[in-house]
């Protein structure tokens, strides 16, 4: 009688730890750069070493190196002999659009930018991850003129999600949730949701914060993992992984783009 009470406990108990037992989502990082010393053929071994697919981003726009329609083919053209990846459009400065066709910009399975470069009121061109190139006079001001350039981004451009989000220059990223009210949230995200723009959580700069997330969740926006890597040292998605525990995402919270032709 024990010896099958004691059997039966053993039953339950790898019952109960199969059903507790949840399989790890599956990571896709869609914000990868070929930089550094990270070569395509690197990214193959590190995508299958770490199990997590990727999209390889180009930087397309005034001042990168693609900054025209014709040089789009030779990226397409480069990526045909890699099928495991996605491929991205990272549309640079508010002038992308005036660049590229929407024909070149429909050979990339998907389409991102940023707020990190706009031109303010003054006329002066500010690349907010760059001290030297970033002019704020009133803090509050600059915030305000930068979360209406970029709901004037999320409702006029042709794009798929919206990357390194909620990014603040160097100056003002230490006090992250007092210029991130809920109110300026809610803007972005009534945004993004209107318009159906996923919302990236980025590896590199750790944004945004659980509280947009869990936020922008209530809302019903979709959201990608991303890291915009420098170089070739990036490693597991560490940050995404910890905002999907602690803001209950599941694969359903998520979006993924559907790869094209590229012949």
């Amino acid at each position: 009688m024990k010896k099958h009470f004691l059997t039966g406990l053993v039953l339950i108990s790898v019952l109960f730890a199969a059903c507790n037992s949840k399989k790890e989502m599956k990571i896709t990082d869609l914000h990868v750069h070929l930089k550094g010393n990270l070569t395509i053929d690197d990214a193959v071994v590190k995508s299958k070493a770490e199990n997590i697919d990727y999209g390889i981003a180009v930087n397309c726009g005034l001042g990168f190196p693609i900054h025209m329609d014709s040089q789009i083919d030779s990226v397409v053209k480069v990526l045909r002999n890699y099928p495991q990846f996605y491929l991205a459009m990272q549309a640079e400065g508010r002038e992308w659009m005036d660049i590229f066709s929407k024909e070149s910009m429909d050979k990339f399975d998907y389409v991102f930018t940023d707020c990190m470069t706009f031109t303010d009121a003054k006329g002066r061109r500010n690349r907010i991850w760059m001290p030297e190139e970033t002019w704020i006079e009133d803090e509050q001001e600059f915030m305000d003129y930068m979360i209406n350039t970029l709901v004037t981004i999320l409702n006029n451009e042709p794009i798929n999600i919206y990357v390194n989000p909620t990014f603040l220059p160097a100056q003002m990223a230490d006090r992250y949730d007092s210029f991130w009210t809920p109110e300026r949230m809610d803007k972005v995200i009534n945004a993004a949701l209107a318009n159906n723009i996923a919302i990236e959580i980025n590896n590199r700069y750790e944004i945004p914060s659980a509280d947009f997330i869990k936020r922008a969740k209530k809302a019903g926006v979709k959201f990608t993992v991303g890291t915009n890597n420098a170089d070739e040292n990036f490693f597991g998605a560490e940050y995404a992984r910890k905002m999907i525990k602690e803001c209950k995402l599941t694969e359903k919270d998520f979006w993924l783009p559907e790869k094209k032709s590229r012949f």
